[in-house]
């Protein structure tokens, strides 16, 4: 779990080096995230996968889930400001093709903004808090 202190040189280092731009910065962030929260090496060396090939519902394709860190986390980002509401159904979708191991959590974040869906418990509120 990260301590007050790297959670603050993280929010720090995002407000002066990051615009919000998804396609640009969601990984970098995602990688800062990681060793704010204990893994020094960030998110390669604690086993998570960018950029998850997830096969399309309909059988038509594929589609890249941002941060997949099986059996913990799916992690969908979105750019700077963006409504995350608009985007459950998506995170939804890749979670629901995500077997086996599939993910206990799904977040979605717009750089500034944490939704967290414990889909243990619920699939439809998120979380005030993760314990």
């Amino acid at each position: 779990m990260p301590n007050q202190e790297k959670l603050q040189e993280f929010t720090g280092w995002c407000a002066k080096h990051l615009t919000g731009d998804e396609k640009g910065e969601a990984q970098i962030f995602l990688d800062h995230l990681f060793q704010a929260f204990g893994h020094p090496g960030g998110l390669k060396e604690a086993g998570a996968t960018l950029e998850m090939r997830v096969a399309k519902a309909d059988g038509n394709g594929t589609s890249f889930a941002d941060l997949v860190w099986k059996p913990v986390v799916l992690i969908e980002m979105k750019k700077r400001g963006e409504n995350l509401q608009k985007h459950y159904r998506q995170a939804f979708d890749y979670w629901t093709r995500l077997v086996p191991n599939r993910p206990r959590y799904v977040v979605l974040c717009n750089f500034d903004e944490f939704r967290v869906y414990d889909f243990d418990t619920d699939l439809d509120t998120p979380k005030d808090r993760v314990e």
